[in-house]
């Protein structure tokens, strides 16, 4: 009893405060009840379906692989200086090219002017008859007159359109490149990929297996604690109803002894003894309330209830501890199938296999269609121009062929195979370790019946004895020292006996453990 006390003392000073409290509506607790609670409370488990759950959305980003990835993507893009499609001195000569012709037009006609006249004036005759003839003069006005607005002039003034236009193409050679807009559309679909994606979705399918195993593992756990718990509190408040009927007894012998002594039949000493065994009951009644108190409270703990809730179990005020059902014989594979630990050390090992073809599908190449809108401003599909006027579209196919990075992917690919042999080596020793623990709990499991069986033959015995030395008393043949004796003997048998019943609940318990049961 002490050491019980003080292995509570210390877990309830560990878990000073439950996890996460649950209502607890003041009715009897059964096992099923506690175990639920427990289940629902444990922050272990609550992290373990999270984990779970984060292994699902792997897998399910594992599949989008399989997709084609589509992306937009807009950018826009100041520049302090514009861009130039010409240089100065040709934008200059393009602004004025109609001052430059209308200048080379004047020009061309003045000397051809010049030349007629001078012509004339080798001939004194011929320029007699012409110099003098008013339709002569009248033609060499018109072939010196420029003046666009004149009627009769030959040669216009070409300057200014000419100029105009040559100002436009400038302006179209200068287009706006301050402010840049791009926008663009891609498609990818990868064809092959080395195998890569098919052995990534095989690992996030056994990566979740994995988490679902680690939740098996958690859980058994919890499982096996809260029925330690649960049956401690029976064992504890059946031996305080024991310490009860025990102090009772002695109280009552007290009384007796002492209308003995009154009578001259008993002496002191007789009374003494009796006393002592009275005060050491009281101190054995005063224990089983203060472990039963503290049993309750660390069952609290375990179920997510204040330590301080006036919980009653369903089973605390049972006479005869129930037995479990023998579990079903089954075999080493089936066991090995069952429990998480090998699961986990077998999906372990299935895994790093598949990173391995991962690892080496990254030394294949790579094959992927790609399609891919284009849209920007300026625009260079008509000249360049700052509008929106339509994009681009292009397909094609992409080819990575990966030809060497130091040996790193070769590297890679013999650490992944260097760790499939470890967890297989490691599932390997766990096989050999789960057969000894099953063999260990399956003779702890038969013994723990052999004892129970025992102690009840021991407690039948006691009993009958106990009667034996109570009439004998009574009837006065019998001493105190021997009646109590029995009393003492029934105590200890009745004590064990309710050991053993709860001993076999929890060696039962390990054993279903052990065999991959609590799931």
């Amino acid at each position: 009893m002490k050491k019980f006390t003080l292995l509570l003392t210390l877990c309830l000073g560990t878990f000073s405060a439950p996890a996460q409290e649950v209502p607890y509506n003041g009715q009897p607790l059964t096992l099923d009840d506690c175990r639920q609670m427990a289940v629902q409370q444990s922050k272990e488990l609550s992290q373990a379906r999270t984990q779970e759950e984060m292994a699902s959305y792997d897998r399910k980003i594992a599949l989008a692989n399989y997709f084609p990835s589509i992306s937009a993507t807009g950018a826009y893009l100041y520049n302090n200086r514009d861009i130039a499609l010409i240089s100065d001195t040709q934008s200059a000569l393009l602004r004025n090219a109609g001052t430059l012709i209308q200048g080379q037009l004047d020009a061309a006609l003045a000397g051809a002017t010049q030349q007629i006249g001078a012509a004339i004036q080798t001939n004194p005759a011929l320029a007699a008859e012409y110099m003098g003839s008013p339709l002569w003069q009248t033609v060499l006005g018109m072939l010196q007159q420029t003046d666009p607005s004149a009627p009769a002039g030959l040669v216009p003034n070409v300057a200014e359109p000419i100029n105009a236009i040559g100002a436009d193409i400038d302006k179209a050679l200068h287009p706006d490149f301050h402010n840049i807009w791009v926008g663009a559309v891609t498609v990818k679909q990868p064809v092959f990929a080395g195998g890569k994606i098919i052995y990534s979705n095989q690992m996030a399918s056994l990566a979740q297996d994995l988490a679902a195993a680690k939740y098996d593992m958690k859980y058994a756990d919890v499982i096996v604690d809260v029925d330690q718990a649960y049956w401690q509190i029976i064992s504890i408040a059946n031996k305080k109803k024991l310490a009860e009927s025990y102090a009772d007894l002695l109280h009552q012998m007290e009384k007796d002894v002492d209308h003995a002594i009154a009578a001259g039949v008993s002496t002191q000493s007789d009374a003494l003894q009796v006393k002592v065994k009275a005060n050491e009951a009281d101190m054995l009644l005063s224990k089983a309330g203060n472990g039963l108190t503290l049993a309750k409270m660390l069952l609290c703990q375990r179920i997510g209830l204040p330590l301080e809730s006036a919980i009653v179990l369903a089973d605390e005020n049972l006479e005869v501890i129930p037995q479990p059902q023998n579990p079903a014989q089954k075999s080493l594979e089936d066991i090995y199938a069952a429990r998480p630990e090998t699961r986990s050390l077998n999906l372990a090992t299935q895994i790093y296999g598949k990173k391995a073809k991962v690892v080496r599908a990254d030394m294949m190449p790579q094959v992927a269609l790609t399609a891919n809108y284009l849209i920007s401003n300026p625009n260079p599909y008509n000249g360049i121009q700052n509008v929106w006027n339509g994009g681009m579209f292009t397909a094609g196919v992409m080819v990575n062929v990966p030809i060497f990075h130091g040996l790193e992917n070769v590297n890679r690919y013999k650490k992944a195979k260097a760790e499939q042999r470890l967890y297989a080596s490691q599932l390997a020793d766990a096989k050999d370790l789960i057969g000894l623990e099953v063999s260990r709990q399956r003779k702890l499991y038969q013994e723990a019946q052999e004892k129970l069986r025992m102690a009840s033959s021991n407690l039948d015995a006691a009993e009958e004895n106990l009667r034996s030395a109570t009439v004998g008393y009574e009837a006065g043949v019998i001493p105190v020292n021997t009646a109590l004796a029995a009393q003492t003997a029934w105590l200890g048998a009745h004590s064990e006996y309710i050991d053993a019943g709860i001993e076999l609940q929890m060696a039962a318990d390990q054993l279903r453990k052990a065999e991959g049961e609590l799931k």
